[in-house]
């Protein structure tokens, strides 16, 4: 099955409806198998889901790396999106801060070019909004880049109304990337929606599967993997949470059932849903994940079933927030 492009931003650049998220493959959710991770990268370009995005908070560092080597030799085939903004210190390793200083971003550029084997990136995102730095210094050296030839398209991730338009003022934004699914429609109601419409943004959704909760997979946190997994601090996936959200789940799965298809197919064909200009980035490291997940990009679903998922699932449902208070408190900004 050939998937189908969408055109992100009036700059537009054309991606699959759905691409593939790369975080979980070197960090975030359990164990990283390296094997299996560039599998599914190879198997993901077969597909034609060739938008592959990462971050260089990822690992730190690794997941670019990761990224480099299964794209070595195909650069071409790939539109490759990578992030800033999370600080990285000289040693390596994560400070928990964010930096949208100017000479920071112009600095974090290399190493990114570097590690994923490329002299440029088709989307660059400011990761997350530095509270301490005017957002438009931020996007003047992100500019900087693209006149450079260093980065063809600029996105934002996890900003608010206002903060999108100062940074599109500055430089057409091309992507504003924030999660969103049926468990998390925030962007529906807060303006963020509203506003990429407004000024022609396209819209790049991830965790659209809420951080696998809704495959129904995920009854307690017994069925959390081991190892460093990010859900076992996420507020929605405590156990009281975890009970509360439940039913919801199980009232999607069974109109999955009733409409011939998986809980899966279903929550990501309604992302898909929710327009022309909205691209799903599910993450997995496994291939047998990947395939069910690209199947969902040619479910058609029906106006009754449309409507039957905004009454089991209408913004607000969800118990728990999706990340820890103090991470809460740098969304949106």
């Amino acid at each position: 099955m050939a998937i189908k492009h969408r055109t992100l931003g009036t700059p537009g650049l054309q991606v699959p409806a759905q691409g593939l998220g790369c975080m979980g493959m070197t960090f975030g959710y359990g164990n990283a198998d390296a094997a299996e991770a560039l599998a599914t990268i190879d198997r993901a370009l077969e597909l034609g889901v060739n938008l592959l995005d990462t971050a260089d908070m990822y690992g730190p560092h690794t997941n670019e790396e990761l990224i480099g080597r299964a794209i070595a030799g195909r650069r071409e085939k790939v539109v490759l999106a990578s992030k800033v903004g999370n600080e990285i210190g000289d040693d390596g390793q994560l400070t928990w801060r964010i930096n949208g200083r100017p000479d920071y971003i112009r600095r974090s550029i290399e190493g990114t070019l570097r590690r994923l084997g490329t002299d440029h990136l088709d989307l660059y995102y400011l990761h997350r909004v530095d509270p301490d730095v005017p957002v438009e210094e931020s996007f003047g050296a992100l500019a900087e880049l693209v006149r450079a030839g260093l980065v063809r398209h600029l996105g934002i991730s996890e900003a608010g109304p206002a903060t999108i338009r100062r940074a599109h003022a500055v430089h057409p934004l091309t992507a504003v990337q924030t999660e969103y699914s049926l468990f998390t429609r925030d962007v529906e109601v807060n303006g963020v929606l509203d506003t990429v419409r407004e000024l022609g943004i396209g819209f790049v959704a991830y965790s659209p599967l809420g951080r696998g909760f809704l495959t129904g997979t995920i009854r307690g946190t017994s069925d959390i993997p081991e190892g460093l997994d990010f859900r076992r601090i996420a507020p929605r996936f405590k156990d009281e949470n975890i009970r509360r959200n439940l039913p919801v789940v199980d009232q999607l799965i069974d109109l999955a059932a009733a409409a011939d298809t998986t809980v899966v197919r279903l929550a990501l064909a309604w992302v898909l849903s929710r327009g022309e200009d909205v691209v799903a980035i599910p993450g997995t490291k496994r291939r047998t994940y990947l395939e069910e997940n690209v199947s969902a990009a040619g479910l058609e679903l029906s106006a009754d079933v449309l409507a039957a998922i905004d009454a089991i699932a209408p913004y607000g449902v969800t118990a728990g927030n999706r990340y820890p208070d103090a991470e809460m408190s740098a969304l949106s900004r």
